[in-house]
C-alpha cells in the first residue's frame, strides 16, 4: 500500500515536517482531531481528557497486545478552529522527551483538505531514535483510518 504520509527528516535537523493531503473537507479532517470519539476511533486510543482550547489539554492511554497501559498527553498551546492546534505531546515512562507539534489545516477544494505537522525534538539523537521505530508505518496508516472513517469511498 503506498504512504500517502510524507515525511521529511533533514540531516541533522531536530524537527520533521509530516504531510497528508485528505479526500475530505477542511472541517471534517479538522473534526477528526477535536471529537473524542473520532480520535478513539483513528487513534486507537482511550480518550482521558481531550480540552480544546487555547491552554487546554489532552490525555490518552492505549494498551498494548501485552496489556500493558501506555499514557501520553500534552498542553494545547493554541488552537484556531479549522486552521492550526499547537501542542506539546508526551509519552510517560519511555525515553522520549517531550515534543512540541504545529498542526496546520488547510483547505485545498471544497472536498480535499491538508495536514502539515511540524514537530520539534529537544535533539537530533532524540528525532532520529524515534525514526528507528516504525513512526512512518504507523503515522500513515492511522492517517489512512481517518480518511477511511470519514470518507470510506475515498
Amino acid at each position: 500500500m503506498e504512504k500517502k504520509t510524507k515525511i521529511n527528516a533533514e540531516e541533522g535537523k531536530q524537527e520533521l515536517v509530516i504531510t497528508r493531503e485528505f479526500d475530505l473537507p477542511l472541517d471534517l479532517l479538522f473534526t477528526a482531531y477535536v471529537e473524542p470519539e473520532l480520535v478513539e476511533q483513528w487513534m486507537g486510543t482511550k480518550v482521558l481528557k481531550l480540552e480544546n482550547r487555547k491552554h487546554g489539554g489532552y490525555q490518552f492511554e492505549t494498551t498494548d497486545p501485552m496489556g500493558n497501559k501506555h499514557v501520553f498527553n500534552g498542553t494545547i498551546h493554541d488552537f484556531v478552529p479549522n486552521k492550526k492546534i499547537i501542542r506539546t505531546f508526551e509519552m510517560e515512562n519511555t525515553p522520549f522527551d517531550v515534543q512540541l507539534e504545529f498542526l496546520d489545516f488547510e483547505s485545498l477544494s471544497t472536498e480535499t483538505s491538508k495536514l502539515t505537522m511540524h514537530v520539534i525534538y529537544r535533539s537530533v539523537a532524540l528525532r532520529d531514535q524515534l525514526l528507528k521505530l516504525p513512526f512512518a508505518q504507523g503515522i500513515n496508516m492511522a492517517h489512512n483510518r481517518i480518511q477511511n472513517l470519514l470518507n470510506p469511498k475515498k
